[in-house]
């Protein structure tokens, strides 16, 4: 699969310009990490991926083929985890799931589908449970089941990780690793170490505005030479919060406080540090805040 787009911009009827001149292309297999502030333009362009919106100028193509001329065939291929999902509460999660496989077209494959997402998504004790049962966990794991339910070749999840526990969270990381082979999968997130564990590529976003678009490790090597850590008193590090760094983490230590600072240019008294890409991305939005 592929997917191109070409200067999208979109502009709700508020006046409110959610997306402004994106540009980008996607191909299987690839795993995207779409991060950014809220208000940034992901949700909305997860909306136009999906035909759940329509944009206000551009193009979107899949496989070369305008997508408004193809929505069908689009939603027939497509897994899509939207941030605020409704579920039908009085349905059982089988129930449930057995009819997202119907209206996704599975035929007599949608009992198989049905049993393996169960198993991937470990929700067999569930399975007749009513949903308005559920734990917040629980249903999150629901609707990561329905997407990606007929083993889908597009994959849009959005904020899949939400509510679940750290173990669940690592256990979902490598399944959509795994959904990622041959396929492309968009994972959005607010969550830095989700994107750093399994993704491939990178999508920054601000303000409708892409800020970067590529592997992550590149964007970690861009930080080099930006990242350090100071040793600082309580005191001191409130003085430190009004300079021009940022501080990306704070460890108590026995001397005091051992500050992760990023900024365009290191004081004399930080220590050089490797960065990690919750740095590089810090680092990233300051740039972009003070381009502003």
């Amino acid at each position: 699969m592929e997917i191109t787009i070409r200067d999208v911009c979109m502009t709700y009827p508020n006046g409110k310009k959610a997306l402004n001149h994106v540009d980008m292309q996607l191909e299987s297999p690839s795993l995207v990490g779409l991060v950014g502030p809220n208000g940034a333009g992901k949700s909305t362009l997860m909306k136009l991926l999906v035909a759940g919106l329509m944009k206000t100028s551009g193009s979107i193509a899949v496989d070369g083929k305008p997508l408004e001329d193809n929505e069908k065939a689009l939603k027939s291929r497509l897994g899509y985890l939207p941030q605020e999902f409704g579920l039908y509460e009085e349905l059982t999660v089988y129930r449930f799931l057995d009819y997202i496989a119907a209206l996704k077209g599975l035929g007599r494959n949608a009992g198989r589908a049905v049993e393996e997402v169960l198993e991937k998504t470990r929700l067999e004790e569930k399975r007749n449970a009513r949903i308005r049962t559920l734990s917040g966990g629980q249903r999150q794991r629901v609707g990561i089941a329905q997407a990606i339910l007929g083993n889908p070749d597009l994959l849009i999840l959005d904020e899949p990780t939400v509510g679940l526990d750290p173990e669940e969270r690592v256990s979902f990381r490598n399944l959509f690793s795994k959904s990622a082979r041959g396929k492309i999968v968009i994972l959005s997130t607010h969550i830095i170490e989700d994107v750093q564990s399994v993704c491939d590529r990178l999508i920054v976003m601000n303000r409708g505005v892409i800020l970067f678009n590529g592997k992550p490790q590149e964007l970690i090597r861009n930080a080099r030479g930006h990242v350090g850590i100071y040793e600082a008193s309580a005191d001191e590090v409130q003085h430190l919060e009004e300079k021009e760094y940022r501080i990306t983490a704070r460890l108590f230590t026995a001397n005091g406080i051992a500050c992760r600072i990023v900024g365009e240019a290191l004081p004399s008294f930080a220590f050089p540090a490797e960065p990690t890409l919750e740095d590089a991305y810090m680092l990233l939005m300051a740039k972009a805040g003070e381009a502003s």
